[in-house]
């Protein structure tokens, strides 16, 4: 009996645009919970009593389960099959999805979060995987792109969404909203995604498992205590050490071993190191720029929730505008001076958004994020996907979102520990600084409290808009020199 890839490969799959749209639907379920809970912020803390290290536990929690597994779940996905891969995917986000409404403290938030961020691993490697498998290379980049266009969707209807069930709901609600989503992708996976798996059969390789699991916990989870402790503390320093240790050990076992989860032959391809670096650095530049500015429009510029949605909206709307309108001009430029000159839009509007003390220049510097995410995403996800073998799609869709992952929650570790920093410094003495809605509740003059945030912000957003550049000319030089 031929198999799926097989057949795939003799001729295209005849549903492959349907099967497209649902694994476009089973992506922005993540999407929307993410750009959702930005939005949520303020009001969640508020809700359950949360300190800004709580708030960021919320987040990170969903990182550290993320980063944690991907590598194993796009390796398991290979093996076992994409199409179960997305099933238990969205049944267990949309499961802690559930639980994470109906919360009743910060500890319980976090926990569903880390489940949450469980589900999202088994999930995410096998949409970018059933996609390599069903398009040929003509039609690929027309699919790539939208897919990433479609994902765009998820930024710009997420604030809204959230904003508009904050107003009249709960908080809660911004996670029971992926309930009905999640059913709803399951149906159409289990009725249209054909199965899917590497051909070459494979050993397990547990122990590859096991090191590549801790040691990007370790790391992550060192990063996410900086806020707190600091780069100097052992709660950093001790975990980081046994993560690069365990990292080398899982590097040096790849190499070796007869069949490795990892081909490190990956990072050879200039093209795969080129995608991945940028999405690094973005991400890095973007995680950590997002989650301050959603703070900044609710604590500083007095929006509601829904009014903050509203106008985080604009850039993923110039980002879906962009990404399907300039496709010939980026072919046009190549995908070396396409890389960096979106990501160097992209750092252009994140440097806006620094002295965004009022929202023109903050609009200006959203539509220029959106524009310059819309020129380099698609070709980011192009290069990454098209210069690795298809029937390992699965595992360097892992690899690459570990990184991103990575690069997210250092984004808003180092970004968040530099505001803390300067936040609490400007505060009078007497002000408590634990977060911005304390220091706004407290007593204090709000104007003095605002004008602090604002300039630890500031600081905080430029160092992020250098790190998204250096993305963009690095990528630029791996690109064009492949």
């Amino acid at each position: 009996m031929t198999s799926t890839t097989e057949k795939v490969g003799v001729r295209p799959h005849p549903q492959r645009w349907a099967v497209l749209g649902v694994l476009c639907l089973s992506v922005m379920v993540v999407v929307l919970d993410n750009t959702v809970l930005n939005v949520a912020i303020p009001s969640i803390s508020t809700g359950l009593d949360a300190s800004t290290a709580d708030i960021q536990w919320m987040i990170n929690a969903y990182s550290l389960a993320l980063a944690g597994l991907l590598l194993t779940t796009g390796s398991l996905s290979d093996r076992f099959g994409r199409k179960r891969a997305l099933l238990a995917g969205l049944a267990l986000f949309g499961a802690g999805s559930a639980v994470a409404a109906y919360a009743g403290s910060s500890e319980a938030l976090i926990a569903a979060r880390g489940f949450m961020g469980i589900g999202a691993a088994v999930l995410m490697p096998g949409t970018l995987a059933v996609l390599m498998q069903l398009f040929d290379d003509e039609e690929r980049p027309k699919a790539i792109g939208i897919w990433a266009a479609v994902t765009s969707l998820g930024f710009a209807a997420g604030p809204v969404i959230g904003g508009a069930l904050i107003k009249h709901f709960w908080w809660g609600s911004v996670f029971l909203i992926n309930v009905p989503v999640a059913i709803l992708a399951i149906a159409a996976v289990a009725m249209l995604v054909p199965e899917s798996r590497d051909p070459t059969v494979r050993k397990p390789d547990v122990l590859g498992s096991i090191l590549s699991i801790i040691g990007m916990v370790s790391i992550v989870y060192a990063v996410i205590e900086v806020p707190e402790h600091g780069f100097g503390s052992a709660e950093f320093g001790v975990p980081v050490a046994i993560g690069l240790v365990t990292m080398t050990g899982f590097a040096l076992w790849e190499r070796h071993t007869a069949d490795p989860m990892l081909d490190l032959g990956f990072f050879k391809n200039r093209r795969f190191t080129g995608a991945v670096a940028s999405g690094v650095l973005a991400a890095f530049g973007m995680a950590g720029s997002l989650f301050l500015l959603t703070q900044h429009l609710q604590g500083v510029l007095g929006y509601s929730p829904l009014e903050a949605g509203v106008r985080v909206a604009p850039m993923a709307i110039a980002l879906l505008v962009t990404s399907n309108t300039l496709g010939q001009l980026v072919i046009k430029l190549g995908a070396g001076r396409a890389m960096l000159l979106g990501m160097t839009i992209v750092a252009g509007g994140v440097a806006l958004l620094s002295i965004g003390t009022t929202y023109p220049p903050t609009l200006a510097g959203l539509i220029l994020i959106g524009v310059g995410v819309g020129v380099s995403q698609p070709v980011a996800v192009n290069a990454l996907m098209g210069s690795i073998p298809p029937e390992r799609a699965g595992i360097a869709s892992g690899l690459s979102g570990t990184l991103t992952e990575l690069g997210s929650s250092f984004g808003i570790a180092v970004l968040g520990a530099l505001l803390s920093a300067r936040f609490v410094a400007s505060l009078p003495d007497g002000v408590p600084g634990r977060s911005l809605s304390e220091a706004l509740h407290s007593g204090a003059d709000i104007t003095v409290v605002r004008e602090a945030f604002s300039n630890g912000m500031s600081v905080s957003l430029v160092i992020g808009a250098i790190a998204v550049f250096l993305g963009g000319v690095v990528a630029s030089v791996l690109l064009r020199r492949a």
